[in-house]
Order: C-alpha cells, then sequence, then structure tokens
C-alpha cells in the first residue's frame, strides 16, 4: 500500500510541476469570467500577469501549495486505486473488469480530495489574489501561512470549504481519467503493440474525458473556496447547488465549461505526465511483487 501510495505522490508532483502556468491561468479564466469580463484569452491574460507582476514566475504562484495538494490527493487517489486493482489481481487471477475500476476510481478520488482540500483551498486563494482590490488580497506568504492563517482567521473548518464540489469534481475527475485509461489500453492494445504508444494515446483519451466531466465542478469549486463575505455578512453561494444555479443564471449554462481548451491543455500533460511516471515506477520497481503474488493465486486455484 505504502508503495503504490508513493508512486502515486511522486508522479502527481512531476506532472505539477510542469503544468503549473496553465493551472494558474484557469483560475484566472475561472474568476474573471466570474466577474463579467469578456474575451478571456489565456495567452493575453498570461501576458498581463507577466506584466504586473513583473516576472514569468508569477505564473507559478501557489506552486508549493499545489506541491502539497498532490502529495496527499494523488498519492491517495492513484495509491489506492491501484492498490485496489492490485488486489483484485491477487485475489481473483484477473484484470479488474470495467465496473470494478470504476468503482475504485469513485472511491479513491473522493478519499484523496478529502484528505487534499486544506491545500486545494489554499492553492486556489493564492492563485486568484491578485483578482481582488488591494484592500481585500489576503497576500499569504506559502501554503504553511495560507493554512495557519486561514484557521487564525475563519476556524478550522474552513479549510474544508468547498469540500462538497472538491469531492464531486474529484470523483468525476479520477472516474473519467482512470476508468477510460485503462480501458482505452485495452482497446487500442488490438492496434498498437508499442506499450509507450498506447500509454500516450490512452492518456490523451483519458485526460479529454476527465477535463470534460469535471470542469463544470471544478469551475464552482474556484467560486466557492475563494469567494469572502458580501457587504451584508452573507457569503455569494450557500453551497454547491447555490453556486451552480447562481452561474447559470449569471454566466449562462455553456460558462460552466469556460476555459475548456485552458483545462484541457493542463490536465491532458497532467494525465500523460502522472500515468506515465506511475506506470515506469510501478512496472520498474513493483512488477515483481505482483506477479510472484499472482502465481500463488493461480497456484492456490
Amino acid at each position: 500500500m505504502l508503495q503504490s501510495l508513493l508512486f502515486g505522490g511522486v508522479s502527481g508532483m512531476i506532472a505539477t510541476s510542469a503544468i503549473q502556468p496553465i493551472d494558474f491561468i484557469k483560475v484566472q479564466i475561472q474568476v474573471q469570467s466570474e466577474m463579467g469580463n469578456k474575451g478571456l484569452n489565456p495567452i493575453t491574460i498570461a501576458k498581463q500577469v507577466i506584466k504586473d507582476q513583473g516576472s514569468v514566475f508569477a505564473l507559478y504562484k501557489g506552486l508549493d501549495s499545489a506541491l502539497m495538494r498532490q502529495m496527499v490527493y494523488t498519492s491517495i487517489r492513484f495509491g489506492l486505486f491501484y492498490e485496489i486493482k492490485d488486489r483484485i489481481k491477487h485475489s481473483k487471477g484477473r484484470e479488474a473488469n470495467a465496473f470494478e475500476n470504476a468503482a475504485a476510481s469513485l472511491l479513491s478520488g473522493a478519499v484523496g480530495s478529502l484528505a487534499g482540500n486544506p491545500f486545494d483551498l489554499a492553492l486556489v486563494r493564492m492563485q486568484s489574489d491578485n483578482n481582488l482590490p488591494e484592500n481585500e488580497k489576503r497576500k499569504y506568504k506559502n501554503v504553511f501561512d495560507a493554512v495557519s492563517r486561514t484557521v487564525k482567521e475563519e476556524g478550522v473548518l474552513t479549510l474544508w470549504r468547498g469540500c462538497l464540489p472538491t469531492v464531486a469534481r474529484a470523483m468525476a475527475m479520477n472516474f473519467a481519467m482512470m476508468t477510460s485509461f485503462e480501458e482505452a489500453k485495452k482497446f487500442i492494445g488490438n492496434y498498437v503493440s508499442n506499450n509507450l504508444s498506447k500509454s500516450i494515446l490512452s492518456s490523451f483519451v483519458s485526460g479529454f474525458c476527465g477535463a470534460f466531466l469535471s470542469l463544470p465542478f471544478d469551475n464552482v469549486k474556484t467560486k466557492i473556496q475563494k469567494m469572502k463575505k458580501l457587504p451584508d455578512g452573507n457569503m455569494p453561494y450557500k453551497g454547491l447547488l447555490d453556486c451552480f444555479a447562481k452561474s447559470i443564471k449569471k454566466e449562462g449554462f455553456p460558462k460552466l465549461w469556460v476555459g475548456f481548451a485552458t483545462f484541457y491543455v493542463r490536465v491532458a500533460p497532467h494525465a500523460i505526465i502522472s500515468l506515465l511516471v506511475n506506470e515506469f515506477l510501478r512496472n520498474n520497481f513493483g512488477k515483481k511483487e505482483v506477479k510472484v503474488e499472482v502465481k500463488k493465486e493461480v497456484k492456490k486455484q
């Protein structure tokens, strides 16, 4: 189990380090769409952020939070998923079927997102800070400052604000990404023999499925986690369904997928890198152990 968690965390952190600027721009698009801005071109936004902040490293804002999130979230969602698959293989002497993959992906996504929500909240707040008026900016120094100040200023339960959409997003993402990846590998394997090519093609499929199904939840999650009290003392959104309803009313239903191109460009490389790194680690450092166990089970039967 520990090995699966370690492989998942390492693969997620490597992928996040590569795509962090894209994730930052994705958040800017979602925040500015909520503010009513039009013509949200990712390249234009990136140039403006660099100009305003005076450095390209502004696009890496919140990287420490993102890495901490991956250390927890992806460790669990990858680790638990493949641990369940391995146990099925050990006990039944066969690969997990589509239904078992789906159930494993939903469970691991939910558990991972619950554990990683505090760092996800810190990440969203740090990335959206530059869109706030000067007197409303939180100006967190780093992920630890963000978490400690959130607890001190708003209470420990605030760390799980937006937990419902975060869990829904994670379950949608993991279900679409992991299930489609495993099924795509089986299908593509009928036409492509090279394992690396098969994995890369399957990753593109899983990246698209994951992005399309999870973006509406990601959009709502961003809005809920960054929100502040209104002048009347109330929060802009009461919860997941209220945020969905108000977003659709204010921006239109298609805007739930605002920034899809940017989100896909963020999700697809992350899926490709994390899945390939995870497979490399499993094949090179965990393969012998799995094979021995399967042979033992087969002999017993």
